[in-house]
Parts: C-alpha cells; structure tokens; sequence
C-alpha cells in the first residue's frame, strides 16, 4: 500500500433503489488511489453493495470492484435480464419501501396487508437469493480477501441486532439482512430468525470501533435524518415512519459514541480499551433528500444512474474538502446531527 494513501472504514445505509447512491459513493471512493477501504459494515441494500464490492475486489482489484457493481445494479433495474419471475420478485423487494406501490404490484401490496408472507408465499420461494448467488462467489468470498466485512440483521425473537462477519457469510446471511417482514419470511439461520438489519443497525457502526485498527469511518447515509416539512397523507406518513425507524440505530450509535468521546476528551475515560472515532458522512443532509421516500421503489436504469451520479458527486466534493483530515479529526458535525434529530 501507497504511504500516501489513507485507510478508511465505511457503513453503508440501505434504502431500496436509494442504495445506488451509495453505489456511486462506493465507486469514487475506489477510483481514489489515495483511499483504501479497510472494512465495510452495512444492512440490507447497504450490505449487497458491501458483497458485491467484496467479490469484485477479491476478483479483479478495483476496476473488477467497479464492474462487478455496475452488473450488480444493471441486473436488478427494468433494463436488466433477469427472467420475468426474478423480475417481480426483484420488484416486489425494492417496492416494499415504498407505501406508493405501482398497479401492476397492486396484488402484492394488497396480499401483504392482509395476509402474511407465510400464507402468500408458504414455498418461501425468493428469486432475489437465486439471484444473488450467481452475482457473488460466497465460497470464494469467504476464503479469498483482506477486507473486514460486517452485515447486520436483525433477531426477530429478541429484537436485537446481529452482525454476521465474512468468514460466515452466505447469500443467507445478505437476505437476512434484507428481510422486509411484510413481504418475506423470516430468514431462519442456525435456527434462529431474522429480519431486515435496518431495524437494528442502519448501519452498525461499533464494530468499525471495536473490530478494526481504522479510526475513520465514513457514513454514507441515505435515508435522511430530518425533512422540512409534515407528513399529511397516509402515504407521506408511512414513507416518514420508515425514515425514523430505520435511522434510530444509527443515532443511537452516534450518541453513544459522541459521549465516550467526551469522556476521553475529559480524561474519565483513559483505559486503551476506548478510542476517539473520527466520524465522517456523505449524504444525509444533500440532494438526495430532495427524493422521496416512494422514489425507494423506482428501479428503472435512468433513476439508478442518476443517484449513482449524486453518490459520486457527493464522495468527489467530500473527497476534495476533507481528504486531509482523514486520520487527524472528524469532519461529521455530530452536535448539529443529534441536534437536527432532536428538533424532528
């Protein structure tokens, strides 16, 4: 490795077909010869683009990474070749997180208001697996590579959050963590169930603190914190609902963490078991805001390119203002973050 280049962790939010701007994050970060990423935690469309970067980089260093995500992307919008029954089940997934489901999904919608994915679905039959198990070598992925790999789920029977690691890692564990429980069943692993990881760790962050040597980790956050203006209809309300829901860890986590480091900071806390976390975000209080949580179900190429565009952007400009403080302080206005969560 370059001695001029700087290792940084990220923690990827998931968020539908918002996860492409975390894509586009992800890939300027790479075309940067002077960033290294040393690990990547992540949940539900944050932890695909975690494997799937995983699996590039361990086939064909960064341009394979690059690749393989812009496959990865293609293969899930309406210009992608998927079969037409791996299409539905595709859009059914990138849908559910949005309460304005299009007619030709009207079914769905309907079927999962009144009834459970257990009566709708009892063959448990999930395309989107199938699917991603040709995309990434879970084999390889787990044998092959250096970089630290975190996928959060969430336990359905205690409610807390897991964080499976890549040694473990199957197509499995990603769809855990991508479990939207309205729609899918429960992903059973050594007999225990989970959910989605958003509902625990959007993303987790403490094992970037606590696994790793890094000190930096870069947040790229795309389900906003705050929103200018009240929810009225059914549909805004249920779109704000999820907002909230799946920010609360990452809050949590922020809060937990800007207090230790105002312990250290005191001198309270000097065991070497604790450190100072240089916190950074792209995203969260940009563009991306200015979309709708329903635009979460708009998988067409056009619209993912475009928030792959905005995730670029916004790594670039972050990239161009704050790269030299990359190991020295954090750049994440965490008083103005939980300020703004607090006021919402």
């Amino acid at each position: 490795m370059s001695a001029t280049r700087k290792v940084v962790n990220l923690a990827l939010q998931g968020g539908g077909s918002h996860g492409a701007y975390a894509w586009g994050a992800l890939d300027a970060l790479i075309e940067d010869e002077r960033i290294e990423i040393g690990a990547i935690s992540g949940a539900s469309a944050g932890a695909m683009n975690a494997v799937v970067y995983a699996d590039g980089l361990r086939r064909g260093g960064r341009d394979g990474a690059r690749r393989k995500l812009e496959d990865f992307w293609l293969s899930v919008s309406e210009e992608g070749s998927l079969s037409p029954s791996q299409r539905r089940l595709v859009d059914v997934w990138f849908r559910a997180w949005s309460a304005a489901v299009p007619q030709a999904s009207a079914l769905w919608e309907a079927l999962s208001q009144f009834a459970s994915p257990y009566e709708f679905n009892p063959l448990n039959v999930n395309p989107l697996r199938d699917h991603l198990s040709r995309i990434v070598d879970f084999d390889a992925l787990r044998r092959d590579g250096e970089l630290q790999l975190f996928v959060a789920a969430t336990n359905v029977r205690t409610g807390r959050g897991k964080v499976f690691r890549r040694d473990v890692l199957t197509a499995d564990h990603v769809m855990a963590s991508a479990c939207l429980p309205r729609l899918f069943q429960a992903v059973t692993i050594d007999g225990v169930p989970y959910w989605d990881g958003g509902f625990a760790g959007n993303p987790p962050l403490w094992p970037l603190f606590y696994e790793t040597p890094c000190r930096d980790a870069i947040i790229v956050q795309i389900n906003p914190i705050e929103r200018d203006r009240t929810p009225r209809t059914a549909q805004e309300i249920a779109d704000r609902m999820n907002e909230i829901t799946f920010n609360a860890g990452l809050i949590a986590e922020l809060r937990a963490a800007d207090f230790v480091a105002r312990l250290i900071d005191r001198g309270v806390l000097k065991d070497n078991g604790y450190r100072r976390e240089n916190l950074h975000r792209i995203g969260g209080d940009g563009k991306l805001e200015s979309y709708s949580a329903a635009s979460k179900a708009d998988v067409s190429w056009t619209f993912l390119t475009t928030l792959r565009d905005l995730g670029r952007a916004a790594a670039k400009d972050w990239l161009a203002r704050n790269y030299d403080f990359i190991g020295v302080r954090s750049t994440l206005d965490i008083d103005r973050a939980l300020d703004r969560a607090k006021a919402g």
